[in-house]
């Protein structure tokens, strides 16, 4: 099945709010335990000091997840939309003090690869990849970022080979969502890519000590540690 690319930004109203009422529980932490899992096994105890990226953050779940795991670590949550920042925002002030080291900031993936570096030590994403019509925004964000040795988690959707495997894996997973989700979740899987198109990707980046694996029926991962 050939990519077809959707909307970078959702930034819709209907899309925010059914996205900020929705239980996505399972698969964020499902992503904070890999994230551990990876800091294991690099021998990494996340600090103050420690500063954690959250790369298109949307309502703000894994931003918030990564303030609750690690308290003593800055986190910053980036998103272009800015009814999604605003959601997360909010959230954020109802959580008080134990979000206080979080912060938002509105900015494109592009804007961020010309800004000054944030000199992240763990740089994630979760569901963001199959946004970016050129997937090197964000590969080219580690370069600008990341510090020397940090640590890099990704996880998205990865293409299925066919729309009708992709109309069973709407069926699968999200028949009981609401309707603009099962359509936003359908659009996904034809705009994500294969794990084989990632490999090319960072190998295109020089960003080789990144793996790529499949998970389940339908995700990918990359993650690994900046050389």
């Amino acid at each position: 099945m050939q990519r077809t690319p959707e909307q970078e930004l959702m930034n819709d109203l209907e899309q925010v709010a059914a996205y900020g009422a929705a239980d996505f529980s399972r698969s964020d932490a499902a992503l904070i335990e890999a994230l551990q899992q990876l800091c294991l096994a690099n021998e990494r105890e996340l600090a103050a000091g420690d500063r954690l990226l959250d790369l298109g953050c949307g309502p703000g779940n894994i931003s918030e997840r990564l303030a609750r795991q690690w308290p003593n670590a800055d986190v910053i949550g980036v998103d272009a939309a800015a009814r999604m920042l605003a959601l997360a925002e909010q959230r954020r002030q109802q959580d008080q003090p134990r979000l206080q080291r979080l912060r938002y900031q509105a900015s494109s993936m592009q804007d961020l690869t010309s800004a000054p570096s944030l000199e992240a030590t763990v740089i994630v994403s979760n569901s963001l990849l199959h946004h970016l019509h050129d997937p090197q925004d964000l590969w080219r964000l580690h370069q600008r970022h990341g510090s020397t040795g940090a640590l890099v988690l990704h996880r998205d959707l990865r293409r299925p080979d066919s729309p009708e495997q992709a109309l069973a894996l709407r069926e699968r997973h999200c028949s009981d969502a609401p309707a603009v989700l099962q359509q936003d979740y359908l659009n996904s899987l034809h705009a994500a890519f294969t794990a084989k198109e990632v490999r090319e990707q960072l190998a295109n980046a020089g960003l080789q000590t990144l793996e790529v694996v499949e998970l389940e029926d339908r995700y990918l991962e990359v993650r690994g540690r900046l050389g």
